[in-house]
């Protein structure tokens, strides 16, 4: 594998085909793999534009497909939306096992084989192509594509800096090394079983996350409500929901151990008035359990930064996201360097000299603070967290000592879960890497077809 790595070529050519820029990024060095257009070998057709109402006496409403059920692990076939249709539309698009669905809009390209039946006259939406071929594999297109993908390809092409779309002219147009049928086949079956070896090791390696976090998760919520005795005596909390607590802990509301609980505005001008530099506004994204992330941080200038002193951040405060798909993560400043502030969506909660910080973030993460935000929202959806709920939460409140001891217990613990965490996502990258490596050396020649034979 390392040499067939070592022999991956990132060269790009481009050629005019048509007035339609070819991008061929799938270097190849076999003459008997010519670079031909994917129309003179496979058969591609766009789907149906979305009609939710007859047009026509004889329209029939029928299910279809959309391209978010077209991932690159496989097609979703549940609970299918339904249009209406004509009988000569559906005759056209009707969808059959092993027809290739490739992505028009949103990420290009991607694709995936129908395996799983569909409803009876299944279509597919205008978001969507189609690919077919009588003597030609299309499982071997699909790997061509998953290479395009990653390789940058589909940028190139489809200008993802606006609205990219993957016209059915450009499909056409795309050039391809096409090698002999056969030689196809003989192609997408190593790399369907190589590629299912590499992602059962992932699904391994992501379940071993999966339960690490787990693990942690357990281990902070035990310690916030239980403490680090196993052997303390306990008494009723008078929640049903927390159960037993230490007989020396008591239960408070949080707006009574806080000074602050309050979010910031939307900065005047909105996004326009975002500098390049200046004092950093904490959005949602940045606010996550393992830490502040920086990489998308925006700054506002320091007038605007004066206009919203109510939710200027200092340290010790914790900021927790109180609406959108993100509510309740939280992390904490231990120390400023300048000053900083957030946005609506961000929430300060400001501890009294009764919690520490790091001991308020460890019990808002916990199941304690995370099933109280649950309990906050209405309805199945997380639409927001208001300040009162915030406030009304209950949380477990230990002697300040033994809420220190806890803190360094649970940092010893994250530190070293941080260790392994890190040593498994690297080794989750490596497997991709090398999935994407075999694949663009197998679809361009450079790897023996007798070492494809199983």
């Amino acid at each position: 594998m390392n040499n067939i790595v070592g022999r991956v070529n990132d060269s790009v050519t481009r050629q005019e085909a048509g007035g339609i820029t070819s991008v061929l990024w799938q270097p190849c060095l076999l003459p008997e793999w010519p670079a031909t257009q994917a129309k003179h070998v496979f058969d591609i057709s766009l789907g149906k534009m979305l009609q939710p109402s007859p047009n026509n006496p004889d329209d029939v409403e029928t299910p279809y497909i959309k391209a978010i059920n077209v991932q690159w692990s496989g097609i979703n076939t549940e609970d299918l939306p339904t249009m209406w249709a004509s009988s000569s539309e559906i005759k056209a698009l009707n969808l059959k096992i092993d027809d290739l669905l490739v992505c028009e809009g949103g990420e290009v390209g991607r694709a995936s084989i129908l395996s799983n039946t569909t409803p009876d006259n299944c279509i597919y939406q205008n978001a969507l192509h189609r690919v077919r071929s009588e003597t030609n594999d299309v499982r071997y297109l699909k790997y061509c594509l998953k290479q395009a993908s990653e390789s940058g390809w589909f940028d190139v092409l489809c200008n993802r800096a606006t609205i990219a779309h993957f016209t059915v002219e450009k499909f056409r147009e795309l050039r391809i090394h096409i090698p002999p049928p056969k030689t196809q086949r003989l192609i997408a079956d190593y790399l369907d079983r190589e590629t299912a070896r590499i992602d059962a090791l992932v699904t391994e390696k992501e379940k071993m996350l999966a339960l690490l976090e787990e693990k942690r998760a357990a281990l902070i919520s035990r310690a916030v409500t239980r403490g680090l005795n196993p052997d303390a005596p306990l008494k009723p909390s008078g929640l049903d929901w927390l159960g037993d607590i230490p007989t020396h802990w008591d239960v408070w509301k949080l707006k009574y151990v806080v000074s602050k609980i309050g979010s910031g505005v939307t900065p005047r001008g909105g996004a326009e008035s975002y500098q390049s530099e200046g004092v950093p506004l904490f959005r949602s994204q940045n606010i996550h359990f393992d830490g502040l992330r920086m990489d998308d941080i925006v700054f506002i200038d320091s007038d605007t930064h004066d206009s919203m002193s109510n939710s200027k951040v200092l340290a010790g405060d914790v900021l927790i996201n109180i609406t959108g798909a993100s509510i309740g993560r939280c992390f904490y400043i231990e120390e400023m360097q300048g000053e900083a502030n957030v946005n609506q969506h961000v929430c300060i909660v400001r501890p009294s000299s009764q919690i520490e910080t790091k001991f308020l973030y460890f019990t808002l993460r916990s199941d304690l603070g995370q099933h109280q935000i649950d309990l906050s929202q209405s309805g199945s959806g997380r639409e927001g967290l208001n300040f009162e709920s915030l406030g009304n939460f209950s949380v477990v409140i230990p002697p300040v000592s033994e809420q220190r001891a806890i803190i360094e217990h649970l940092e010893t613990i994250g530190q070293k879960s941080a260790v392994l965490l890190t040593e498994i996502r690297n080794s989750i990258s490596r497997l991709l890497e090398r999935r994407a490596a075999l694949i663009t050396a197998a679809v361009s020649g450079q790897i023996p077809l007798e070492e494809m034979t199983e």
